[in-house]
């Protein structure tokens, strides 16, 4: 962008303070999101019984306004950060308790409410807003002793917990969990406590195993494949031996023809078959140098709600990608998560808009006390 640095406005202010390398990197995989879209969708679609590029202008359709919304979060101030996501998590909270009423149940799970034209799924944008809110409570508390804010942010974790694991999603359960275990460790949670919550949260996993017959059901078919149906791991894994290093080529791939979630769940498994290893480690590079960037840029901040907010980001951003990229390679139990900026998926896509345009807006660079604000 051709701006010159005497320009004072908006605009200009955001473009010489955000990280331009972080932009560089996401603007790649959008990219490379928008090219597989056309690549896998219209098959998808097609099996379906809808228009070939149905998907493809929806994705695309989506696209459009998650940059918009991530670039404009992006320009505020780390005020405004905490005072939208507070609002943006009580609403989304306020929705997800709605799905038990108008909820839609899908495959045994109410996570949806549908709406004329769209459908959302709330947990998604709990996400990042409580990522922020549980930053500023913890930051807050350690800033003024009396103010009760670990007391507030586990209230607030285990009502989110609560609601999440009724519906039930207890993968979106183990993200939350280990983003604000994170934070609460760095906010400097004593080691005796860092042993009994990661104890409890051991626990929890196996007693997981046991409550919840979906949960148990993909455990034994990752440790025992005889045990139930592995069609889509195993038509996965083909898909990588397929494309060997460079893929069979653009549009030229076979596994999104005969895949349910060829352009949700496993779109990697689409990548890896009609672009190859090298794409793909291109692609994990690129998440890597995501979540490293904002890691780096963080540890130069002295705030310590912008430190911990952005390690919790990134660290969900970061899991994310790597439990849908695990779950397609067979390296844990499948977990219906889309791979960020590269599934098909609306409320996924906003969500990580909202989360990576809160990680620019507090990773910019600040002149003066009044920039922190």
């Amino acid at each position: 962008m051709n701006i010159a640095r005497a320009d004072t406005s908006l605009l200009a202010r955001w473009w010489w303070t955000v990280d331009h390398w972080t932009l560089a990197a996401l603007s790649c995989l959008i990219g490379f999101g928008v090219v597989l879209a056309m690549a896998a969708t219209p098959a998808v679609a097609t099996r379906i019984g809808l228009d070939p590029f149905f998907f493809v202008r929806r994705q695309i359709g989506l696209f459009i306004p998650a940059i918009a919304i991530m670039v404009a979060i992006s320009m505020l101030s780390p005020r405004s950060v905490r005072m939208l996501a507070l609002i943006g998590f009580v609403i989304s909270v306020s929705l997800l308790a709605a799905t038990f009423v108008v909820g839609v149940e899908i495959k045994g799970a109410r996570r949806w409410i549908h709406l004329p034209g769209l459908s959302i799924q709330p947990s998604e944008f709990v996400k990042p807003t409580f990522a922020v809110v549980a930053a500023w409570l913890f930051a807050t508390q350690r800033k003024h002793e009396r103010f009760p804010g670990d007391l507030i942010a586990i209230a607030l974790f285990f009502l989110v917990v609560s609601l999440l694991l009724l519906q039930p999603d207890v993968g979106m359960t183990i993200v939350i969990t280990s983003v604000w275990f994170s934070q609460f460790f760095l906010a400097g949670l004593r080691m005796l406590w860092v042993l009994l919550l990661g104890g409890s949260g051991i626990a929890s996993l196996v007693g997981a195993y046991f409550v919840f017959p979906h949960v148990a059901s993909r455990v034994d078919r990752f440790l025992d494949p005889q045990t139930g149906d592995t069609y889509q791991i195993n038509t996965a894994l083909e898909a990588f031996l397929n494309g060997g290093l460079f893929g069979v080529g653009p549009g030229e791939g076979t596994v999104k023809s005969v895949l349910p979630d060829a352009h949700t769940d496993f779109i990697f498994a689409v990548a890896g078959e009609e672009f190859g290893l090298i794409a793909c480690l291109i692609v994990v590079a690129l998440f890597g140098f995501i979540v490293l960037r904002g890691f780096a840029r963080a540890l130069q901040e002295s705030n310590l709600f912008i430190l911990l907010a952005v390690a919790g980001l990134m660290t969900q951003f970061g899991l994310q990608a790597l439990i849908n990229m695990g779950s397609t390679l067979n390296l844990i139990p499948t977990k219906g998560m889309t791979l960020p900026f590269i599934s098909y998926g609306g409320s996924s896509l906003l969500s990580l808009a909202i989360g990576i345009g809160f990680t620019l807006a507090l990773t910019r660079k600040r002149f003066g006390p009044g920039d922190l604000e």
